[in-house]
């Protein structure tokens, strides 16, 4: 009878030692002596493939020969860069060790609002070579931030304007599903972008797009009425310094992203059949191959289809308030762009981190009653010319449900003198890290030349009056 030491003497690791003691039994059924079957244990272990066939090593066999697959698919993890590493959790780390280790992965960092995320940690950058993966994107495809200052300088008063709070009342729709009807639906040319006809899926979920257009989601998607605050003449938002109504949103690609990122998630799985858990969750396409260059046209569509989202948003709402937007920064976070780092062409997937190359103009929000900041990229190597896209989660959803009331989220905006419209209790202030804490970590990525401090902010949860 084997024994587990002799299996693993051999080498046989985890699940292999059960299959191969299970395969040894066998043999021994079939009358093979204990030195044979060590012998062949030993042969699969050298090279498994003579055994595919095998009647009764071919399990072990598969197990091992994908094993040695998964083997060119992994290697020992790149080296990067961390800002802000006190504050960041363990769990990020090990699945940042994750996305390091895959074979296509050459350059990488971690921003410091870094915590844990599906596959990939939010707060991760990652450089690929010609290879993209849907896991590291996400479920909410081109997920962005927009700030539109209007033409109003604006004081404290003006911004307890119930106009303003109707004026989000009116012009905004929240939630999982959420859409307008047919009639309702306003229009933009994204809508005949051919891209929506061109690819499969996209042409099935364009009604959905449709319906959804100008809406925001669930869960930390937001749109708010705030003060801008510039110390100084800005060139490059063209603006005096001084105080500046304003208005930011938050959101993405709505219902029609998340079934794009599940679809192409599971062809990258499926194309990469060898890859284990935890690196089946961060599976990518070649983009050389047709699923990889069909995700990458309809992650793009995604983006445009995200900034339209936002311009009608600030389009009603800029209507209905009567004023001119005179300046405006937007940027996605959960995207992926073909650029140029260390003389190579690179896939850099920013999954919950802002783009911050030499000069270009960002938005980084804080919570509904931290400021938010537009920023300016210094264009840091180390860093794949990225930032943190926001102060990054403190706790989870859930433990946030199970420690804190909606009394506590109304105080802590009450105090912050916020007015909140929806809002759950698991998007509460309390829920998110100091913002000044990560701005001052990444002083070397970004330099702030505005802050917006939300006044009246709206959001989902099923309750519009808090």
């Amino acid at each position: 009878m084997m024994i587990p030491r002799e299996v693993i003497e051999i080498g046989y690791q985890n699940r292999e030692i059960k299959e191969a003691l299970r395969a040894a039994e066998v043999a021994k059924n079939h009358k093979h002596p204990k030195a044979r079957i060590l012998q062949d244990l030993t042969a699969l272990m050298a090279d498994p493939t003579p055994y595919l066939d095998h009647a009764i090593y071919k399990h072990l066999a598969a197990l091992m020969h994908q094993k040695r697959d998964q083997a060119q698919l992994i290697k020992d993890p790149v080296n990067y860069t961390i800002w802000g590493r006190e504050n960041i959790e363990e769990s990020a780390f090990a699945q940042m060790v994750n996305v390091m280790s895959l074979a296509p992965t050459v350059a990488g960092a971690m921003m410091p609002d870094a915590h844990l995320g599906y596959g990939m940690p939010i707060g991760g950058v990652a450089g690929l070579e010609n290879a993209v993966s849907p896991a590291m994107i996400g479920y909410d495809i081109a997920c962005r931030v927009r700030i539109s200052v209007f033409d109003e300088l604006s004081g404290k008063k003006t911004l307890k304007n119930e106009k303003l709070r109707k004026i989000l009342l009116n012009n905004t729709r929240f939630g999982a599903g959420e859409g307008w009807s047919k009639n309702e639906a306003p229009d933009h040319a994204v809508l005949d972008d051919p891209r929506w006809n061109s690819i499969a899926i996209a042409k099935q979920l364009k009604d959905r797009a449709r319906i959804q257009i100008g809406t925001s989601g669930s869960g930390n998607h937001f749109v708010e009425f705030g003060i801008l605050t510039l110390e100084e003449f800005s060139q490059e938002l063209g603006l005096d310094a001084g105080e500046y109504l304003a208005l930011m949103s938050h959101s993405g690609s709505r219902g029609v992203g998340h079934k794009i990122a599940t679809e192409y998630m599971k062809r990258a799985e499926k194309n990469l059949p060898n890859l284990d858990l935890p690196y089946k969750a961060l599976a990518w396409l070649d983009l050389n191959t047709e699923d990889g260059q069909e995700y990458w046209e309809a992650m793009n569509l995604m983006g445009d289809y995200a900034s339209a989202n936002h311009h009608i948003i600030h389009e009603r709402i800029a209507e209905d308030l009567g004023s001119e937007i005179i300046s405006h920064v937007e940027n996605h976070h959960n995207f992926a762009w073909k650029e140029q780092h260390n003389g190579k062409e690179l896939i850099v997937h920013r999954k919950g981190a802002t783009p911050a190359a030499a000069g270009q103009l960002g938005v980084i929000p804080g919570s509904m009653t931290q400021p938010a900041y537009i920023v300016v990229g210094k264009g840091e190597e180390k860093s794949l010319a990225s930032a943190s896209h926001g102060a990054g989660r403190k706790i989870g959803r859930r433990a946030a449900e199970r420690t804190y009331e909606q009394k506590d989220l109304i105080k802590a905006a009450k105090d912050a003198g916020v007015e909140v419209i929806g809002a759950g209790v698991d998007e509460g202030p309390y829920c998110y890290k100091d913002v000044a804490t990560v701005m001052a970590a990444q002083k070397d990525l970004v330099k702030p030349i505005a802050s917006f401090q939300p006044r009246i902010v709206r959001m989902d949860s099923g309750n519009e009056d808090i």
